[in-house]
């Protein structure tokens, strides 16, 4: 199944990154990721790394101008797509169709062919106008997954927080995922 990753400028740019290195290990699952520039810029802030590091963990990176690549395409099938993270430039960008670069676009063909679009929108908090562009993706059929940490499990560490994140989402592909921590009803530590 092919999975498409996106990653934008927002902070946040190992929850992409880890999605990768996750789905990379999942037998079956192929990624296409397109990076914008911004994402490029905030990796290196961030995590200090540059876009090749990103690059190798996917199996096929297209570059963000190349709008004519085979993601741009309702007849290139795919199962789904995560942008991790979603700016909120991003985020308005898809729910108002306007599809100036590569990542844009297939957010826009996964919506119009009704396959699973997830976005992991990263701002707080966030404005009115915030929240009615995310209501008019969801009834567009796109999913809003803002990274929220569950504390449930007893993270010990932020890897922990992006994993319980980065899990959820992998669910919400549909993608088994028998790694994930899950819990049990037990309230025992």
């Amino acid at each position: 199944m092919k999975v498409i990753v996106g990653i934008t400028g927002a902070s946040g740019t190992v929850l992409g990154f880890r999605l990768l290195e996750k789905l990379r290990e999942t037998e079956g699952v192929e990624t296409h990721l397109v990076m914008t520039r911004s994402a490029e810029r905030t990796a290196w802030l961030e995590m200090g790394l540059r876009l090749a590091a990103f690059r190798d963990l996917a199996h096929h990176a297209h570059p963000i101008e190349e709008i004519g690549a085979s993601l741009a395409s309702g007849s290139f099938q795919t199962h789904g797509m995560v942008v991790a993270p979603c700016s909120i430039h991003s985020m308005s960008a898809i729910a108002h169709g306007i599809t100036d670069n590569l990542l844009i676009r297939a957010a826009d063909v996964v919506l119009k062919e009704r396959r699973r679009l997830v976005l992991m929108v990263r701002e707080m908090p966030f404005h009115l106008g915030h929240l009615r562009t995310m209501t008019a993706l969801a009834e567009m059929g796109a999913i809003i997954a803002p990274p929220i940490p569950g504390f449930y499990g007893n993270p010990q560490t932020a890897m922990d927080l992006v994993d319980h994140c980065v899990d959820r989402v992998i669910d919400l592909l549909g993608i088994p995922n028998p790694g994930a921590k899950r819990w049990d009803g037990s309230t025992s530590r």
